[in-house]
């Protein structure tokens, strides 16, 4: 009986231990997801300096409007 508990607990362990050996990320992937984030928030600061520019032109565009 002590066998088969100690066999049982020996498979736990080392099935535990392979499921967290397998779900570790490489260096490599970290680098690439790390790689998407600053692509992501540069693209968002891309999008917010456009809008920026926009209102801009529209401000202009008001002013000499109303000059005219």
């Amino acid at each position: 009986m002590r066998k088969s508990i100690n066999l049982i607990l020996l498979l736990l362990t080392l099935t535990l231990t392979t499921s967290l050996v397998s779900c570790r990320e490489t260096k490599e992937d970290k680098a690439e997801d790390a790689i998407e984030d600053v692509k992501d928030g540069v693209e968002d600061a891309g999008d917010e300096i456009e809008d920026a520019a926009d209102d801009v032109e529209d401000k202009i565009e008001e002013a000499t409007d109303g000059d005219s």
